[in-house]
């Protein structure tokens, strides 16, 4: 009887799950260059019931009542890289990418450890020493794997292939990097993705558009449409869960006493 019961706690727990990922879509949902993640679910593998230690078959004996599926698990989370829609700034220094691609981000954690991130976020922005760097502070890098100095005095021009133009001079040239299998990329905070081991960089092909921005990927109406669907699963386990323990109360405190 109780087999129902676990059912339905794994359900919940399942149904929790996919909605922490969705309000993490829709908190996303403005955020440039988000990609929204997905969750998926599994199934816990069958296994064989068993009866031991009962008497009416003998305690030495076991006796086999089929087979048991406890319910549903959490599955892996994945991330859609579709590209997001194009929101037009003006701004010089807003880069969107159009195709595969990432811009290259040195960042630097609290230990004050360096490392390579890739993001599709371009809203950049220029300090006072003309480093080019995202809204986090963090440095843009070149072709070269170097962080990008302009002269704060001049004007900018970004070029589609990421050339940045000052005085009719290219300056420097901003990276933009693919990977052969997004698989091998996981997330590191909202926008900024990193490469895990077996993962393979590639040339990209995208083009770099200035003034632009690459919004999130997020439908809204399409998450509030699945948020209702979880929220109406979830109420259903809660059902079965409420069924199973006015069931086990009658059990227990009224056929008890017959």
């Amino acid at each position: 009887m109780l087999k129902g019961l676990y059912a339905a706690h794994t359900g919940l727990r399942n149904e929790q799950n996919r909605m922490d990922v969705m309000t993490n879509n829709l908190a996303n949902a403005s955020t440039v260059g988000f990609k929204k993640e997905g969750a998926t679910s599994q199934s816990f593998g069958s296994v064989l019931a068993v009866k031991v230690k009962d008497a009416s078959v003998g305690l030495a004996r076991r006796q086999y009542i089929g087979w048991n599926n406890p319910g549903v698990k959490i599955g892996e989370n994945y991330t859609d890289y579709k590209e997001g829609s194009f929101r037009i700034t003006d701004n010089p220094l807003d880069v969107a990418l159009s195709g595969d691609g990432f811009f290259a981000i040195e960042f630097t954690n609290k230990a004050g450890e360096t490392s390579i991130k890739y993001t599709r976020a371009g809203d950049f922005t220029m300090t006072v020493d003309g480093f080019l760097t995202t809204n986090e502070g963090d440095y843009v890098l070149d072709e070269n794997s170097r962080r990008i100095q302009l002269n704060p005095q001049d004007a900018v021009t970004i070029r589609t292939d990421g050339s940045i133009v000052q005085n009719d001079e290219v300056v420097a040239r901003i990276q933009v990097t693919d990977f052969a299998d997004y698989n091998y990329l996981e997330k590191y905070g909202e926008t900024y993705f990193q490469p895990v081991q077996g993962a393979q960089i590639t040339t990209s092909t995208a083009t770099v558009n200035a003034g632009i921005l690459e919004m999130s990927n997020v439908q809204v109406v399409s998450e509030m449409v699945n948020m209702i669907a979880i929220t109406r699963q979830y109420e259903s386990n809660q059902k079965v869960m409420q069924t199973y323990d006015s069931s086990l109360e009658i059990a227990v405190n009224q056929l008890g006493k017959l």
